[in-house]
């Protein structure tokens, strides 16, 4: 679905030119239920954001997690997309940080079935996740679907299309970069040009710049 990533800025900078300054971004949103549960059974849902650039875009995938310091940690699933989504594993920008985004209490909801998603704009806001603290850094509204064939050649991949100042790090997304390709030519959709040595820095632990 179409969006608007509204940026706010941190006044404490993470060294990510994105997540530090104020800008709006044309976005490009999915989202899903891992297992496909119908309407608002328990699923692990996700949100995928696409945020344009110069050279690539930028990919972030989120999951509905857990409470507090370790539940961000744990995919959890949820009956309704009003949850809060996180990064599971960090990124690395001058240090390192978590990503999150949760319900907006000043927006419109998004619901619980997936099949109504699109059908209002609705808000959630972003956050990062740093020592601990937590700050909003900027809202999300969800616009409009796309066609089916639109959405279905999209493929998300937050290691390959990732920022230099601004990239995953850790064992899992190495292994969620590896698992995202193989599901992409499975369903006939284009993967992200092949980049082993930032998969492989990736999933060491120690992402190149």
């Amino acid at each position: 679905m179409t969006g608007e990533l509204q940026i706010w800025g941190c006044l404490d900078p993470t060294g990510s030119e994105l997540l530090d300054h104020p800008a709006h971004h044309d976005v490009t949103v999915r989202i899903s239920k891992g297992a496909g549960t119908r309407r608002a059974r328990p699923d692990v849902r996700g949100i995928a954001i696409r945020i344009p650039g110069p050279d690539r875009p930028t990919d972030l995938l989120l999951s509905t997690v857990g409470p507090g310091r370790w539940g961000r940690h744990l995919p959890v699933p949820r009956r309704t997309f009003d949850a809060t989504y996180g990064s599971i594993a960090p990124y690395q920008a001058a240090r390192r940080l978590y990503l999150a985004v949760g319900p907006d209490p000043e927006g419109t909801p998004v619901g619980d079935d997936i099949e109504q998603v699109g059908r209002r704009p609705a808000d959630l806001l972003l956050y990062v996740v740093r020592s601990g603290i937590v700050q909003a850094l900027g809202r999300l509204r969800l616009g409009e679907p796309l066609s089916e064939e639109t959405d279905a050649a999209l493929a998300f991949d937050p290691v390959r299309n990732a920022s230099p100042d601004l990239q995953p790090t850790g064992l899992l997304h190495g292994i969620r970069a590896l698992a995202y390709r193989a599901s992409q030519r499975w369903r006939g959709a284009t993967p992200a040009p092949a980049d082993p040595p930032r998969v492989a820095a990736t999933a060491s632990g120690r992402p190149s710049r």
